[in-house]
């Protein structure tokens, strides 16, 4: 079982239109609306795939229903904790020209004290019954930074190794907790440690203040990984148009497959690349086109360094 934690859930709204003008109106020629948060769409990759995942974090209000509802429909394992506070949603615009996407994120409910103790004694049971845990996107109002970094000390007393995607304040707090992996991409490693650090310096810097492996989304460039067996970088064949925001939480899925199964390195990053790609190609996140995938399982290149 790979659970994984999306505490600042959402409903995410998907718009396409042919494209954006500044100070329009536009007419949208699809609209979707669906559960989503990072470790929502992780888990969709997962199932997908023909993992056992189950889904934990905090919903509320109408649309925490509607999220719950969702899994359901799907055949997810719902081990959502629900809050008094109402989830949240998430826009994102995708021009039908160039596949660029604006995305729209609103803050999130207010955690209480009461609610973070539910959580985590039911993350705490969840934990027996997992072989990786992925924690993955932004903190909820009210929940500190090194919330994650409690969340990864938890599993690790456990035996439980976690891939932790995130950015900012909350990966630096967790850092010293140990995560297996972690999953930046290149503009949250910017933000993160400074507009100005190289890539693979702060990857390299990233792990020596805890993380064991960090990996780098590169976009269309693929991505590149500092593990204890190396430097590695991998590529696809080339650039994919498409809608490119559930990418990242594609690669975390086949990382945490891979951790899951101990992997070597080399294949790992290459099911990432793969993956994130085929995932550019479905119009949804969490969704990823499977032909292109196992096209691109042979054509992606990873070479030692970076």
């Amino acid at each position: 079982m790979i659970t994984t934690v999306t505490l600042n859930a959402a409903i995410d709204v998907t718009y396409t239109v042919d494209r954006i003008r500044n100070g329009a109106s536009h007419r949208l020629t699809v609209a979707h609306h669906r559960a989503g948060g990072k470790g929502i769409n992780v888990s969709r990759v997962l199932r997908t795939l023909g993992h056992a995942t189950s889904v934990t974090g905090l919903v509320g209000g109408l649309s925490g229903q509607a999220v719950r509802r969702e899994l359901a429909a799907a055949g997810m394992r719902d081990e959502l904790v629900t809050i008094a506070g109402t989830t949240r949603q998430t826009v994102t615009v995708v021009e039908g020209e160039t596949g660029d996407a604006t995305v729209l994120l609103e803050p999130g409910p207010g955690i209480t004290a009461g609610e973070w103790l539910d959580f985590r004694i039911s993350y705490r049971r969840l934990l027996s019954a997992s072989r990786v845990v992925v924690i993955s996107g932004s903190l909820p109002e009210g929940l500190p930074d090194d919330t994650y970094a409690e969340l990864v000390l938890l599993a690790r007393r456990e035996g439980v190794p976690v891939v932790l995607d995130t950015a900012g304040p909350p990966l630096l707090a967790a850092l010293s907790a140990g995560p297996a992996v972690v999953k930046p991409n290149a503009q949250e490693l910017a933000e993160t440690l400074g507009a100005s650090a190289d890539v693979r310096a702060g990857a390299e810097k990233l792990r020596a203040a805890g993380a064991r492996s960090v990996v780098v989304s590169l976009g269309p460039d693929g991505l590149l990984a500092v593990t204890p067996d190396g430097v590695l970088s991998a590529r696809p064949p080339g650039r994919l148009n498409g809608n490119p925001t559930g990418a990242g939480d594609a690669a975390v899925a086949a990382l945490s497959v891979g951790l899951a199964g101990n992997t070597p390195w080399p294949e790992r990053v290459r099911q990432a690349v793969a993956l994130s790609a085929a995932a550019v190609k479905a119009p949804l996140a969490g969704d990823f086109d499977d032909r292109v995938y196992r096209d691109l399982l042979s054509a992606t290149t990873v070479t030692p360094g970076g």
